[in-house]
């Protein structure tokens, strides 16, 4: 069974810098574009990046850029998300996404499997 799992969420502060992964399993992750995405309380789940098979980059939108990054090691079969200067607007539940063979459009109906989600919550 196919799983993406994210982990490295938690309570943060102002400031502090995150890293984000996500390991896929029942997966070659070589194959995939991997997005982010996050969903703040009480807001739509909203993209942020996806890497490509070649490592990549491409934004989705502008609020993380500047202070975040994102990374693959297809030996490990995992995907990471780097923030830095956290603020406490960066609260939400992250999740990664995969689409088969390119990173699609934001829109999420275009991915084919999704991760459950890690909380990161941003605090002073």
């Amino acid at each position: 069974q196919v799983q993406l799992v994210e982990s490295g969420g938690g309570m943060m502060q102002p400031g502090d810098f995150l890293r984000l992964t996500c390991i896929a399993y029942q997966l070659n992750l070589e194959y995939y574009g991997v997005a982010w995405f996050r969903q703040a309380p009480g807001k739509e789940r909203e993209g942020l990046f996806c890497i490509g098979r070649g490592g990549v980059e491409m934004p989705y939108r502008d609020v993380l850029r500047g202070r975040s990054s994102v990374s693959r090691d297809n030996v490990k079969n995992a995907a990471y998300l780097d923030m830095n200067a956290l603020k406490p607007d960066d609260t939400a539940v992250y999740y990664c996404a995969v689409r088969h063979s390119s990173c699609p459009t934001e829109e999420k109906s275009d991915f084919d499997y999704w991760g459950r989600g890690t909380q990161v919550t941003v605090s002073s």
